[in-house]
């Protein structure tokens, strides 16, 4: 009998997928448990296993294509059973248009550019790999660039990673968050001299080049505002009426898609549908810093390195989260529709890594079971693997409180958004070594700001207010950590 292999929902947030690439086709075998095909959410890129085994008998959504969670992707059917045509699996034409995303090419025949669609996996390889795609022939249905296209573009002679060298000598090395952002803002690498190694031209030499750009701009607007106004004063003088505005250069523009689409969306919904509430402390670390470093010191082999700050936090608050339970809460909908909070037993602890696309979220399972060098180095893991976009669906979802940290950008306090459907997220500012005063006299010490955002409508002020002080507490006091 035939089986439709469906998108399933990884964590809660998600609400659609983009068809990367079809690692088996129509007619090939296909046993349960193998993969099938590469799909891409607003978090990460995974493999699809089926569900069932048998031969696939027809693929419903095609690459490049939006699929809504539960839609149809394909069709498993028996040796030789036919099966009718299996019904669409995507969003519609003006909803799917935006995930293959275009990049301006030459045309081929000198007369300028058109727009040509890149499948998201062959523009994650070229962003990683420092690949042009304007300079990339797609074999794709209309010229759309596939995977296999960049693939073969990292063979050819030629480097894609270089660009004309703004001297006119040879071509230099350019990183690949530079090359996609003279990209976007339309910048000729040619004319960016480049001041990493070997010339190598960094993002902040393109930033530098954009701002370089709209000075320029500026000082042509000034003057065609000027030309503008004498000609007022003449066609005055003459009778005329004066002109009642003027033409302005046009603002750089940034879709909402993919991961910055996912978070603006839940950040709204955040603001929207919780009473969010922020309290503020600071803790002093001096004790808390001398462990790590010591731990550090000891420990660097497990740990991966050495133990920063954050994974003393984790701990802390792992430990609060056990003595307040509902803080470690899920908002969830009752059978009768009515909301309601889980209090959850298990202490998964989210912790917010930064991309150039937005914010990701992967989570440390069991936090408060693990020691500080473990987590340290789960923490280090996860968030290279998660830069790197190789993160797999269960290390992204299933969190129950969150951590964000703004310490490494020099930031005391802030204001966190909570990650719903949880009910509380801690921000940690940086360590500072400032005087406080310790049994009456003036000391050195290390101190940070913790800044915790709760749902008002789940928790009072006094309950979240004791949970924060208990991360204080256990920070201030820290040789239990050691235990």
């Amino acid at each position: 009998m035939a089986s439709e292999i469906v998108l399933p929902q990884w964590g809660m947030e998600m609400q659609d997928g983009t068809i990367v690439r079809w690692l088996k086709q129509e007619g090939d075998t296909v046993a349960e448990g193998e993969p099938i095909v590469e799909v891409e959410t607003a978090k990460l890129q995974t493999e699809l296993e089926s569900t069932a085994s048998g031969v696939l008998s027809r693929i419903v959504a095609q690459e490049g294509e939006i699929v809504p969670i539960r839609g149809v992707l394909c069709v498993i059917a028996e040796p030789g059973e036919q099966v009718e045509a299996a019904p669409a699996a995507t969003a519609s034409a003006a909803t799917a248009a935006p995930a293959v995303q275009s990049v301006s090419a030459a045309d081929g025949a000198g007369t300028g550019k058109v727009s040509v669609q890149v499948v998201p996996a062959a523009r994650r390889l070229a962003r990683e790999r420092g690949v042009d795609l304007a300079a990339v022939s797609g074999s794709g249905p209309n010229g759309r660039i596939l995977l296999a296209d960049v693939e073969a573009a990292l063979q050819a002679p030629a480097d894609p990673a270089l660009a004309p060298a703004a001297n006119g000598a040879g071509r230099v090395p350019v990183v690949p968050a530079a090359r996609r952002l003279a990209r976007e803002n339309d910048i000729d690498l040619g004319t960016v001299t480049g001041s990493g190694p070997q010339g190598r031209i960094l993002i902040e030499d393109v930033e530098a080049a954009i701002l370089r750009q709209a000075q320029d701009e500026r000082v042509g607007q000034d003057e065609r505002v000027g030309q503008d106004e004498r000609v007022g004063q003449d066609e005055r003088i003459d009778g005329a009426a004066p002109a009642v505005g003027r033409a302005t250069s046009a603002d750089g523009v940034v879709p909402l898609t993919g991961i910055r689409g996912a978070v603006a969306t839940r950040m709204l919904q955040s603001i929207q549908t919780t009473a969010q509430v922020t309290l503020t402390t600071e803790a002093v670390v001096t004790e808390a810093m001398q462990l790590r470093r010591g731990l550090s010191r000891h420990h660097a082999e497990d740990a991966g390195g050495n133990i920063g700050p954050l994974p003393v936090v984790v701990k802390a608050t792992a430990e609060a989260l056990k003595r307040h339970p509902r803080m470690n809460a899920i908002e969830t909908t009752g059978t009768n529709g009515a909301q309601q909070v889980q209090l959850l037993s298990e202490i998964n602890i989210g912790l917010a890594v930064a991309l150039e696309e937005g914010l990701v979220t992967p989570v440390i399972r069991g936090a408060d079971g693990k020691s500080l060098a473990q987590l340290a180095a789960e923490n280090r893991d996860l968030a290279a693997r998660t830069r790197e976009g190789r993160t797999r669906p269960e290390e992204i979802s299933g969190g129950t409180f969150t951590i964000t940290n703004l310490g490494a950008n020099d930031i005391d306090g802030f204001t966190p958004i909570i990650n719903p459907p949880q009910v509380g997220i801690l921000g940690v500012g940086r360590v500072v070594e400032k005087p406080i005063i310790v049994n009456g006299e003036i000391a050195k010490g290390e101190t940070m700001y913790l800044s915790l955002t709760f749902d008002h409508r789940v928790i009072d002020g006094a309950p979240a207010a004791e949970f924060l002080q208990k991360v204080k507490r256990l920070l201030e006091d820290p040789w239990w950590m050691v235990g």
